[in-house]
């Protein structure tokens, strides 16, 4: 798949607030391989958890005490994002509301970025009972690291979405229409 790049990632949050980001994983798709996966504990707002986000994901703030808040890590990927500004998330509407409105609480500006989903691609192409991002690596024998750490998931989401792009046939990300939108 020559000339497919794209990043994909993935945001665990500390409570049911999009903008409390607490893990920020990505992984770097060029060529239609994978090049590059990195994760990064991300300290929110008063460092605050509730109970049930933890338990699905097992971040607390003690993990969390020391790490860097969104902005620094934001710039990090930022510099991805300025090579290939194009995302792919599985449930890309979770994903892209974390990144709107933790640049709305920093007061950072929203960069020109296209985003693909995974999940609506996955509905179209497929016939599953269930679409969750670790159901459909199960099926497709995609490793699946450790489902809700946004490292694993976001390589997971890449080799599903190569996966997807294979089955259907696309020739590029323009015949996607029906699962891009714009941060």
């Amino acid at each position: 798949m020559q000339g497919l790049d794209f990043i994909a990632i993935d945001f665990e949050t500390a409570t049911g607030q999009r903008a409390s980001i607490c893990e920020a994983g990505i992984c770097l798709v060029r060529s239609g391989r994978v090049a590059e996966a990195r994760s990064w504990l991300v300290r929110p707002q008063g460092n605050y958890y509730s109970y049930w986000n933890t338990q699905i994901h097992g971040i607390g703030p003690g993990d969390t005490a020391d790490a860097p808040e969104f902005p620094e890590v934001w710039a990090e990927i930022s510099a991805y994002l300025a090579e290939c500004p194009v995302l792919v998330a599985h449930n890309a509407a979770f994903d892209m509301g974390c990144i709107r409105h933790s640049l709305e609480l920093y007061g950072l500006a929203k960069p020109d970025v296209t985003y693909y989903c995974s999940l609506r691609a996955a509905r179209k192409l497929y016939d599953f009972c269930c679409n969750k991002l670790d159901y459909l690596c199960q099926q497709f024998d995609i490793s699946c690291g450790r489902h809700h750490r946004a490292g694993a998931d976001a390589e997971m989401c890449a080799r599903l979405f190569l996966r997807e792009v294979r089955d259907a046939g696309w020739l590029s990300l323009d015949e996607m229409d029906f699962c891009r939108g714009r941060l």
